[in-house]
């Protein structure tokens, strides 16, 4: 092919209209790109698949629409250089390429990004956990920076806006103080990991729940009646809280009994582990493995108290093994006769009231002793 500028090209001794020439490579160019690449992408998912890389597989699932972008930009650049256009069309046409290439590159990093942090989570936990603060930082960053390499390709100084963010950045920094103060702290929740999503908490101001969200500005904790507890994340970073999960998922169950001063002891403490042990294995929801134990600890007013401790899997199986535990302890203390002693309560009434409270009664057919005792 030969290329004239006072003539058109020539193929093999023919002479064909740029206009013609241009359209028909800008076709041919980008159908074969795209169809190698459709049989190379074929290639490299069944070698990511073998090899079971991470980095390949990423490569693979992200390339498809900038390698598109760029081929298009490429068969377009071409066609500025065959036809004969004016020199103003031919700088829009190189700004434009530049502009588009700039996008491909963004477009192939916020996804190849995404892919590795979808790749890595059931890996690493934490980046499971943070995945969505840390795009929405990666995605923030790759745009102020492609932001500024747009500005540059269109031949926008950029120095002044650099110098203009160091005072810009102290004033934002102080009208966002709270919200900033929010994402911060909500970092450093997620990377001591004190608190993470499916954790039952107690905050120091009373609630407890299942933590369900940890995001930018605040934490979500959803308690047992399915209500929505909102926390700052910067009040949560502060906040003494109590972490049931932590350092390990198993709750120990500590529930309190109490028999009269008249019970065999240590038949009591036998009828209440075999009760105990028949509830731990049995409910589900209870540490198969753990052993009851009873600990006598108190003299108290009209009984002797102790505890007897039991182990869930998680903090919401306690509320079916402490149900189960009650219903069969009170049942099997029926049938052995121990009692559980409840308070009594004598009212002494002096004779003058006692003997108006007796007339009273006598009028109402309904006499009534000089002492009456009210349980």
């Amino acid at each position: 092919m030969v290329t004239s500028a006072a003539s058109d090209p020539q193929i093999l001794g023919l002479q064909i209209s740029p206009w013609i020439l241009a359209p028909v490579l800008f076709l041919l160019w980008t159908t074969v790109v795209l169809l190698l690449w459709k049989f190379l992408h074929r290639w490299l998912v069944r070698r990511a698949e073998k090899s079971g890389s991470g980095l390949l597989s990423a490569v693979v699932q992200t390339l498809g629409i900038p390698l598109t972008i760029v081929t298009v930009v490429v068969g377009l650049w071409g066609l500025a250089v065959l036809l004969p256009l004016p020199t103003q069309v031919d700088n829009v046409v190189s700004v434009a390429a530049r502009v588009l290439v700039l996008l491909a590159v963004l477009v192939f990093l916020d996804r190849f990004i995404y892919r590795l942090l979808v790749h890595f989570k059931g890996r690493f936990a934490y980046i499971d956990i943070t995945r969505g603060i840390v795009r929405g930082m990666l995605r923030l960053l790759i745009a102020a920076i492609g932001l500024l390499l747009l500005l540059e390709a269109l031949h926008i100084s950029i120095t002044p806006i650099l110098a203009s963010l160091g005072i810009g950045s102290l004033a934002v920094a102080l009208a966002l103080q709270e919200p900033l103060s929010n994402l911060f702290a909500g970092l450093f929740v997620l990377a001591d990991r004190t608190v993470r999503v499916g954790d039952f908490v107690k905050l120091d101001t009373g609630e407890e729940g299942y933590v369900t969200h940890i995001g930018w500005r605040h934490t979500r904790v959803r308690t047992v009646s399915n209500i929505a507890v909102i926390v700052p994340n910067s009040r949560l970073n502060t906040s003494v809280i109590q972490n049931l999960n932590l350092p390990q998922e198993e709750v120990s169950i500590y529930f309190p009994v109490g028999v009269s001063y008249s019970s065999d002891l240590r038949r009591v403490e036998a009828v209440t582990l075999d009760v105990a042990r028949r509830v731990q294995q049995g409910v589900p929801g209870a540490v198969r493995t753990f052993e009851p134990f009873v600990r006598y600890h108190t003299f108290d007013n009209s009984s002797i108290n102790f505890n007897i401790a039991l182990r869930a899997v998680d903090f919401g199986s306690t509320y079916m093994v402490k149900h189960e535990f009650i219903k069969a302890l009170h049942e099997r203390y029926q049938q052995e006769g121990i009692v559980i002693p409840f308070p009594m309560r004598t009212l002494d009434i002096p004779p003058a009231a006692a003997a108006a409270l007796h007339a009273a009664g006598m009028s109402g057919g309904q006499p009534l002793s000089d002492r009456t005792v009210v349980s």
